[in-house]
């Protein structure tokens, strides 16, 4: 079945985008942008994609004190030497917001063989841990999407022993007014320059998005000064419905997993869209390797919202929407699967799975390992 293209010219609300500092999203010098109906879109795995990952150890990393994981969505790789971070939900499950209730370790760091605990901190910092990142100095960012009174819809940069270097948005305060307030921050990525940017909107994915709700990214300068924003909740170009994960590729250019519209959009750094990738599923988290290689973990595909795709990681090149390999999902009662929400890839090739609220039962532990041969 061959997909159907629609082609229309990218646009987005002018009025008001100067004041504001918003971005428009047009593509650059005026051409047009190719789209495609999602719904239209076969799954590159029902193929039978090469797995090059196909061994398997569940459960592959234990927190302390025999604590059992909760849910989680982040994993990263350490770039200076190469060891795992990831995040715990304290216990909790789903939105649940467990590390306002239960005060322990939320972050941690692992021996990328062994997985053995290296560092630990965050303790009453968080209400839900949401999106991590490790930047090239190895300090470690959070977002917390959730809010209590006096935490939450915040971005917490860490260093690497945990003292807090940063935080970023008014904490405890959720609005989607533009400047330095978040509204259920994603994720968080910084720019080789130093720029900081957030993708601001968990709830716009579903079918009548709570009153308030937003989708959109967030510039800021390396110092936490606001910069500009761009996007809102909708199917259009430079639209999204939950932003759930960022990534950056080797020429700069940033990937966002546009998850309820079940594509990749890929922008330049002051927000113009430049190519929107349909491949790789209702995409939860984002990895992309030293060589372009880019890695889509998909836990959400059911029969209520993107029937017929199998959750799990799809592999391909950023230069072009075309997956060439799949990990496929922990087997479950459900066809389609069972995969986490987070991912990342070590120097070794070896695929790292942060287990979300729909696969934790059947991965049997927070975090999954996928080894090659």
């Amino acid at each position: 079945m061959k997909s159907l293209r629609v082609t229309r010219l990218a646009h987005v609300t002018a009025m008001g985008a100067a004041l504001l500092g918003i971005a428009a999203c047009a593509p650059e010098d005026g051409a047009e942008m190719e789209m495609m109906d999602p719904a239209e879109v076969v799954d590159p795995a029902a193929a039978g994609l090469p797995n090059p990952n196909p061994v398997v150890t569940k459960d592959w990393a234990q927190l302390p004190d025999d604590r059992e994981w909760g849910s989680t969505a982040g994993i990263d790789i350490d770039p200076i030497d190469g060891h795992v971070w990831a995040y715990d939900r304290c216990g909790g499950v789903a939105l649940a917001g467990g590390c306002a209730e239960n005060i322990v370790d939320p972050v941690f760091k692992f021996h990328r063989e062994t997985g053995e605990i290296l560092a630990s901190f965050g303790a009453g910092l968080f209400v839900l841990p949401h999106g991590i990142h490790v930047d090239a100095d190895g300090n470690v960012w959070i977002t917390d999407s959730q809010g209590t009174e006096d935490k939450g819809h915040t971005v917490v940069k860490f260093s690497p022993e945990g003292e807090v270097l940063m935080t970023l948005g008014q904490t405890g305060v959720r609005s989607s007014e533009p400047g330095t307030f978040f509204n259920e921050p994603c994720d968080v990525i910084i720019a080789p320059d130093g720029s900081i940017f957030v993708s601001d909107g968990h709830s716009g994915q579903n079918a009548n998005p709570p009153e308030g709700s937003t989708g959109r990214i967030i510039k800021f300068s390396p110092e936490g000064e606001y910069i500009m924003e761009w996007g809102q909740i909708g199917d259009g170009p430079g639209e999204f419905r939950t932003p759930h994960a960022l990534e950056f590729d080797s020429q700069g250019r940033l990937f966002v997993a546009d998850r309820g519209n079940h594509r990749v959009q890929i922008f330049d750094q002051e927000g113009n869209l430049l190519d929107t990738h349909y491949q790789y599923g209702r995409v939860s988290g984002l990895f992309i390797d030293d060589e372009d290689n880019v890695y889509a973990i998909d836990s959400e595909s059911n029969p209520n919202q993107h029937a017929d795709w199998l959750t799990g990681v799809r592999i391909g090149h950023a230069s072009e929407d075309l997956v060439t390999a799949f990990i496929p999902p922990h087997e479950s009662e459900d066809p389609q699967g069972e995969a986490g929400e987070g991912v990342a890839v070590d120097a070794d090739g070896n695929v790292f799975a942060a287990e979300g609220p729909n696969s934790r039962s059947a991965a049997e532990g927070g975090l999954t390992k996928y080894a090659r041969n």
